[in-house]
């Protein structure tokens, strides 16, 4: 029975000392989420200085300075306009509009939010380019000379 309550009291032991390691982890990872939340801070205030994040489980990166209160983009640059293989989203919007609805354009469009969908849609109905006919977009053929005929 001696052995037995040997094993009970190294249980405990060891289970007071995980209790332990993890309120010391707990009280740590608060101390360095709040030194993470200074440093973006003072980087975004900064006049300029690059300091660099430390290595262990994050990019190093060097920060900006604050650019009049806007936040930076975390994401990727986009290629330029000029490297492009495949049409504008205007572009396929045009050529899409032959008597499909916009929910039907918008899913044509997989690679695009709905919402810029919709802002292409509006701004070729405002040029003209494409009208809407029994909830229909349909895109409108005319060149400059023909509108000046029925001017």
């Amino acid at each position: 029975m001696s052995t037995l309550d040997e094993i009970t009291k190294e249980k405990q032991r060891i289970s007071e000392a995980l209790a332990r390691v993890n309120a010391q982890h707990e009280k740590l990872s608060g101390q360095l989420s709040e030194l993470e939340a200074t440093e973006r801070v003072l980087a975004r205030y900064s006049n300029g200085k690059q300091t660099k994040r430390r290595a262990s489980g994050k990019a190093t990166t060097a920060a900006a300075p604050a650019q009049s209160g806007r936040r930076r983009r975390t994401t990727t640059a986009k290629p330029a306009r000029g490297n492009r293989s495949s049409p504008s989203l205007g572009d396929q919007i045009l050529a899409l509009a032959t008597g499909k609805t916009q929910r039907e354009i918008a899913a044509a469009c997989k690679e695009a939010r709905p919402n810029h969908i919709g802002i292409a849609i509006a701004r070729h109905k405002r040029a003209g380019r494409i009208e809407e006919r029994d909830g229909k977009l349909y895109a409108t053929h005319s060149t400059g000379t023909e509108r000046h005929a029925v001017v």
